[in-house]
């Protein structure tokens, strides 16, 4: 099997990035040949550094990096994008038997979609997030701090002032996301969920394409270790972006108001208020060793409280992984995973709710039973590279049978046809 994995950045620098190099690296392990494209001109993972992996770089410009008009019109339809995907994938030596896009806003556009779907094999799509749907990608009010309820691209969608950035950021992704359906039109998508409420909120969006849905949850690149002892930790941790929607803030109030330190990895736009904040400790961006070492010595629980429908985060897998109680909010996917007041606490993104989980936790026994419990229960159905890599192998063989039916049924004495039914 040959399978194109294309990205826009090539370090695990995000969530859908992270996703990319890892499972390509999971399928290299797993004896797959691995074409990975990125997108944007910069620096690859080691990860990728495998001799089943072919990398290869489109050496495209970050649309945040360009001039604000240009910016927004290679956003939109970005011509130059797909002339070069086009050429990269027909020099590939052998013809790949499926592509899997992770990333398509920061460089690609949707220009590149009628490009893959005209390849004749499955184009995978993993949902890190609704921009398949929704033009600011979140489904979420930023001017309301609120889940949407909006009809994607209805006249009422199109009138919300709900991007995080501008009224004029949005109108540009309105025509992004009216040129994503077009360039889709009637081509078939296999679809990748990463949790349980994906499938059904996600699949509702995206009524009228032909999609076939497959879930499969995120890889985590944790090896198994000792059991943390969080009991022995003096502070409530968030690691990611620090944002509104992520609810940054609702940990800072709410550890506040529990009487408890609250300790920050990562940054965004709220670092300098969290930096004013007592009780609150930012450290700024860490590599992965230096988190995982920082949340082993520090963290009695770490906390996700996610304001919008966020499929992961990983963090929270990362956290039951190493032993570490995980509070997570009902409206994130990672919630699936926490059993409450078992591994953890599920709770709404609110002040007062966190700030009662959180002041449970003072409680040691407990941090210790939880964060006992969190490590028994992951690793007896670990989320591994290779857990991961057979599973989207299965979604692979299953979409190549699909589109073999499909090209039978135009078909059906053509070459194709023959081969794929010996």
């Amino acid at each position: 099997m040959h399978v194109v994995i294309l990205a826009e950045f090539a370090v695990a620098s995000g969530g859908a990035e992270k996703v990319a190099v890892e499972s390509a690296r999971g399928l290299a392990e797993a004896g797959v040949a691995v074409s990975f494209i990125q997108a944007v001109d910069g620096p690859a993972d080691a990860l990728l550094d495998h001799p089943h992996i072919r990398h290869i770089s489109l050496g495209l410009a970050d649309v945040w990096s360009l001039p604000a008009w240009k910016g927004a019109l290679t956003g939109i339809w970005h011509g130059e994008a797909a002339r070069r995907l086009g050429a990269a994938l027909d020099a590939l030596p052998v013809r790949a038997d499926c592509i899997h896009l992770h990333q398509w806003t920061r460089a690609l556009s949707p220009s590149v979609l009628p490009v893959l779907l005209a390849r004749g094999v499955p184009v995978a799509v993993t949902l890190h997030d609704y921009f398949l749907a929704c033009p600011n990608g979140l489904y979420y009010r930023f001017d309301r701090a609120e889940p949407c309820t909006l009809k994607p691209l209805s006249a009422s969608c199109i009138a919300a002032s709900c991007d995080p950035k501008s009224r004029l950021h949005k109108l540009v992704r309105v025509a992004r996301s009216a040129a994503m359906r077009t360039a889709i039109g009637a081509g078939h998508l296999d679809v990748v969920h990463v949790c349980d409420a994906s499938i059904g909120r996600a699949g509702a969006l995206l009524a009228g394409f032909d999609l076939r849905h497959h879930r499969l949850d995120n890889p985590v690149r944790t090896p198994k270790g000792p059991a943390a002892e969080p009991a022995r930790g003096d502070a409530i941790a968030y690691v990611g972006r620090l944002t509104p929607e992520k609810g940054a803030d609702l940990v800072a109030d709410a550890a506040r108001q529990a009487g408890i330190p609250a300790l920050f990895i990562g940054a965004g736009p709220l670092e300098e208020r969290l930096r004013a904040t007592p009780g609150v400790e930012v450290l700024g961006w860490r590599s992965p060793v230096e988190v995982e070492a920082v949340l082993r010595n520090r963290a009695r629980a770490v906390c996700a409280p996610s304001r919008w429908y966020e499929t992961g985060p990983l963090t929270v897998y990362e956290a039951l992984a190493a032993g570490i109680p995980a509070v997570a909010s009902t409206r994130a996917g990672a919630s699936e995973k926490v059993e409450d007041g078992v591994t953890g606490f599920t709770v709404e993104p609110d002040v007062g709710a966190l700030a009662a989980a959180f002041a449970k936790l003072a409680d040691s026994r407990l941090v210790q039973r939880t964060g006992r419990a969190a490590y028994e229960r992951y690793w007896a159905a670990p989320m591994t590279l290779a857990v991961h890599a057979a599973g989207l192998i299965r979604i692979y063989e299953s979409a190549m049978r699909g589109t073999a039916r499909k090209l039978n049924d135009i078909n059906p004495d053509s070459a194709f046809s023959l081969a794929m039914n010996r």
